[in-house]
């Protein structure tokens, strides 16, 4: 970010003029956060984020930050000289690979990022979705893709049954910051892995949150040509996914996007997380660092 020292005063006085409508418009409002990529791993994009993260705490918003861990819970495997498996893009979870998840996640991953939002000033509290009962999952049906009548086992992967909010909101009213694992739990106390954009677009549905953010490795949404598209209606993403101008790893973020959208969350940003403080630019100035879907 520019340094603040070389900007005039008058410069910095319009700069913090200019986030003073989001503020009032934001106030006492739910942001979902989805926390991954480069800014989950870079240092100083680590302390942006939680830096940012505190700030719209401090000016009135309820952040609740969604996290995830691929890349953490891969080199836990290896260290232990367990190979990944992958079926359809989905990590193969058996009962050994699920308790390096719990750890990684609910453990390392999670307690960074407390660490980092207390140590920017704020309050956080990790939680997975055992806590309070918040994400009952059951295992994830996957059909085959070339093969509908096929059925692939990948293990303890969930899919969510129901999100009950109210130790998140519990602690929002208690000016907390939850931080949460997306770890859900089956009905016989076992422990499911769950995809984290998936837990984020759901508990912004349930939360009824102005706004999901989404943090990714991208600049967002890009037409055919490579050009960022910046601003969509949730029926331009329908024809986008139907042209095949989104594909690959955007199809699911996407596509939990896009239910959240349809289902009363008011604006859905798809965030560079490379460009320091990309989420607060995104939110508080007129400026867009990735793509807004709007649900209407």
């Amino acid at each position: 970010m520019t340094d603040l020292l070389n900007i005039a005063p008058r410069d910095k006085a319009e700069i913090l003029a200019q986030a003073l409508p989001y503020i009032r418009r934001f106030h006492g409002k739910t942001l979902v956060i989805k926390y991954g990529g480069n800014a989950m791993t870079d240092p100083e994009l680590q302390a942006d984020f939680a830096e940012d993260v505190v700030l719209l705490k401090l000016v009135g918003m309820n952040p609740v930050v969604v996290h995830g861990g691929g890349p953490q819970i891969e080199s836990a495997l290896t260290k232990l000289g367990k190979k990944g498996e992958f079926i359809q893009g989905m990590r193969v979870t058996d009962a050994e690979t699920m308790e390096v998840v719990e750890w990684v996640l609910a453990g390392e991953v999670q307690q960074d990022i407390v660490g980092l939002i207390n140590q920017a000033g704020g309050k956080a509290v990790g939680l997975t979705g055992r806590d309070g009962g918040l994400i009952r999952a059951q295992k994830l049906k996957m059909v085959d893709n070339q093969d509908p009548s096929k059925e692939h086992d990948v293990g303890q992967v969930g899919d969510i049954v129901s999100i009950d909010p109210s130790v998140v909101k519990a602690l929002q009213d208690d000016q907390f910051i939850p931080v949460i694992s997306p770890i859900g739990f089956g009905e016989n106390n076992e422990s499911y892995n769950i995809n984290a954009d998936v837990v984020a677009s759901k508990l912004a549905t349930v939360l009824k949150a102005e706004k999901l953010m989404l943090l990714t490795n991208t600049a967002g949404v890009l037409d055919k040509d490579g050009k960022l598209l910046t601003n969509l209606s949730a029926r331009e993403i329908d024809e986008l996914f139907a042209d095949g101008t989104i594909s690959g790893g955007m199809l699911p973020k996407i596509a939990g996007a896009l239910d959240a959208a349809k289902s009363g969350v008011n604006a859905v940003h798809i965030i560079d997380g490379r460009v320091p403080h990309a989420m607060l630019l995104e939110i508080l100035t007129d400026q867009a660092y990735g793509t807004m879907i709007r649900s209407h």
